[in-house]
């Protein structure tokens, strides 16, 4: 059994295979965290600059600011901390839009609520928003992000990786197509950092949101990297004492923040070798369930996230196999949508049907899944699709 699956006193923990929507804190973060929470370690406030206590704290600040920098290739003085990847991207979408004017803006139709709440909000104040739709496998074609881009446009936002069926996008080539036109560009890339090579540089990216929960660092800490040279306008959204370059105020959380820092440091460590493992496993997963009949898998089958799956089983209900599957923890989506029982948002933007888009379960393995726990997984799946499929009715 996973260390993420070891039982709890007083009730049975299921396998978890639910990675996309968080991740438990890697024991190597939570050291680094504990020790900036009691009087003997760095507790201090970073923005106090008369005693020890702060200084060592801003120290302990700073390095954490050049861990997260070197996950991306980026200049660790363009790390504006955040509370999460949402503030990330209300951050770069508000205050773009903001210091711009108002304008024009190029998003896709399957970004995380976090980006389309963001960009109807901006449409309610007069912002005109082009929303670009994925194709049948997922990926959102950068011909057709190019084709939006206006004389008016402020900014491009374009995720590298979806949250819900971990397909990847090229921003490479969209970066290259805004840099082209002189719009900045932004990506979500809270689900692909530190999973797969992130380049602020060769990917041309001017701002990058980064959740610390989805790679093994604490809840409540992110951040969003904004390019320094040439600069990227940016108006302040949260307003009180002028931190972070004057982007973004209020006292830092320093436990978090080294918990974050420590968390990209290990995924630079390991991007490579942890991604091969845990794709190995996600196709040892994808071989079992493949097997169970009426099973697809929703999005392209190469291009996407090491650990994740998107799969509808056709005919059975997924909310229904989602409370038959107690003995393991997957999704029907993002996590921030879950409580609907709408067909997911995301599989409608990619022109599945309603009715698999209804029986379809995402699934990511993680750090600390193992093979016995996929093993398992793909036992039970195929133990309860048969029991709930039609075909097995008297």
């Amino acid at each position: 059994m996973s260390e993420a699956a070891v039982p709890a006193p007083g009730r049975a923990r299921a396998v978890y295979l639910d990675y996309s929507a968080t991740t438990p804190v890697d024991p190597r973060v939570a050291e680094k965290m504990n020790g900036c929470l009691l009087m003997d370690g760095e507790f201090g406030n970073p923005a106090s600059t008369t005693h020890a206590y702060g200084w060592d704290a801003a120290e302990m600040v700073e390095q954490a600011r050049v861990h997260v920098a070197s996950l991306i290739n980026a200049d660790p003085r363009a790390i504006v901390w955040t509370s999460g990847a949402t503030e990330s991207d209300n951050l770069a979408l508000k205050g773009v839009a903001e210091a711009a004017g108002g304008g024009h803006l190029v998003t896709t139709s399957y970004e995380h609520k976090a980006v389309l709440d963001t960009a109807r909000h901006l449409e309610s104040e007069g912002v005109r928003v082009t929303y670009v739709d994925p194709g049948l496998d997922g990926v959102v074609d950068p011909v057709q992000v190019g084709r939006a881009i206006r004389d008016d446009t402020f900014l491009v936002s374009v995720m590298h990786a979806n949250n819900e069926v971990g397909t990847i996008n090229d921003i490479a080539t969209i970066g290259r197509l805004c840099r082209e036109r002189g719009v900045p560009f932004h990506t979500d890339a809270a689900q692909s950092a530190g999973k797969v090579p992130l380049d602020v540089e060769r990917h041309r990216l001017d701002l990058v949101s980064i959740s610390a929960h989805k790679i093994y660092g604490p809840k409540g800490i992110g951040a969003l990297y904004v390019r320094r040279e040439p600069p990227v306008a940016i108006a302040e959204q949260i307003h009180g004492g002028g931190h972070e370059r004057g982007i973004r105020s209020g006292t830092l959380a320093t436990h978090q923040i080294a918990g974050m820092g420590e968390a990209c440091r290990l995924a630079a460590q390991s991007v490579h070798a942890e991604s091969g493992r845990i794709a190995e496993l996600r196709s040892r997963l994808w071989s079992h369930i493949k097997q169970i009949p009426g099973t697809r898998l929703n999005g392209s089958p190469t291009e996407r996230l090491p650990g994740t799956l998107n799969v509808a089983f056709d005919g059975v209900d997924g909310e229904t196999l989602l409370m038959a599957l107690d003995d393991v923890a997957v999704s029907s989506g993002s996590a921030c949508t879950s409580a609907t029982v709408e067909p997911s948002y995301v599989l409608r933007a990619m022109n599945i049907p309603d009715d698999l888009a209804a029986s379809s379960l995402r699934l990511t393995v993680g750090r600390f899944t193992t093979p016995s726990d996929v093993d398992f997984a793909g036992r039970r799946l195929a133990e309860v699709v048969g029991t709930l499929h039609p075909s097995a009715s008297p």
